[in-house]
């Protein structure tokens, strides 16, 4: 069965595409620069979806001898080229077209067959924005944070990148509303171009966090205190765990983490048994479906203890 953030890309790639053609068609039409902003920034959404596909799949692909760690992180190298190409395909193009319209400007008309398709678009990208607001509450919920919140931090790059491109999708077509609108109203293109140009920021600055957010997490992004304390609490649960002085995670992938401890293990036992005790915690630790690989190592008898509150409940991963 298709992952929750699988159906997200899916669901947005069929409604960009059928919006990006009926906005095409429409800017043919009416001639209008929010409407071609709006095209363009349907197309880009479009092919960035197939990048974020790739991502979903790469990503979920079983470590393996040439890479230990798995294939994690080729979900944040796919949605760095999505957000690339929201950059560049999306918000250069509105951005040149308006200028060009600024200081030459074309006639647009049948102001009524943009507002169609505007409507239409809009229900569209509202069914995909839907889908994609649902998973991350769904998310947000199961750690106790606000939507927005788990949007930002989530180690989730498709999930991310299509809540933000749905949200500047629903933007963009209010703000192309409003500049058509104004444009049919007053007679001057002025509005209308000034809407291509404040859709092309918009997507601009949508790109520019999603390829932070995507970087962070490609050079090593770390856990919340949250998460430390939850990943610390499943190591001690383990009862050949005395103690715990030292630990390590990292994302590795979406939902997957790589985990260095340091323990004491319980009781005085050979060096053959302290061996075994390591390795059948840490392979009961990689039985989880969010710890990639563990590596546990004994602790000194000088260094100090971790303390956390193990009456609080373990969160899910983010």
């Amino acid at each position: 069965m298709p992952s929750s953030s699988l159906m997200t890309v899916i669901l947005a790639f069929a409604a960009n595409l059928l919006v990006a053609a009926a906005k095409t068609v429409a800017a043919i039409l009416t001639g209008s620069a929010s409407m071609i902003a709006e095209s363009a920034h349907s197309w880009a959404d479009t092919g960035n979806q197939i990048f974020l596909l790739v991502a979903e799949r790469r990503s979920s692909k079983q470590r393996d001898v040439a890479h230990p760690m798995g294939y994690g992180r080729e979900a944040y190298v796919w949605s760095m080229f999505a957000a690339f190409g929201l950059f560049t395909a999306g918000a250069v193009v509105s951005v040149m077209h308006g200028v060009q319209q600024l200081f030459a400007p074309e006639p647009a008309g049948d102001f009524e067959v943009a507002y169609v398709v505007l409507a239409i678009s809009f229900v569209l990208e509202g069914a995909s924005f839907v889908q994609a607001f649902r998973q991350a509450r769904t998310s947000a919920r199961r750690l106790e944070r606000r939507t927005l919140e788990q949007v930002l931090k989530s180690s989730d790059p498709t999930m991310r990148a299509v809540f933000a491109e749905d949200s500047a999708a629903l933007i963009g077509l209010l703000i192309a509303f409003l500049g058509i609108f104004l444009h049919q109203l007053t007679g001057s293109p002025l509005p209308d171009a000034l809407g291509s140009i404040f859709v092309g920021i918009l997507l601009g600055v949508i790109a520019v966090v999603l390829i932070d957010r995507n970087r962070r997490f490609l050079v090593g992004q770390g856990v919340t205190p949250e998460l430390e304390k939850s990943m610390a609490i499943r190591v001690m649960e383990h009862p050949e765990i005395d103690r715990l002085t030292y630990l390590h995670l990292e994302f590795v992938g979406p939902r997957k983490l790589y985990l260095v401890a340091a323990v004491d293990i319980t009781g005085d036992l050979r060096e053959h048994e302290v061996a075994i005790a390591l390795r059948r915690v840490e392979r009961e630790l990689e039985d989880e479906e969010t710890v990639e690989e563990a590596v546990l190592t004994l602790a000194t008898p000088d260094e100090p203890s971790l303390s956390f509150d193990v009456r609080r409940p373990s969160p899910a991963v983010e």
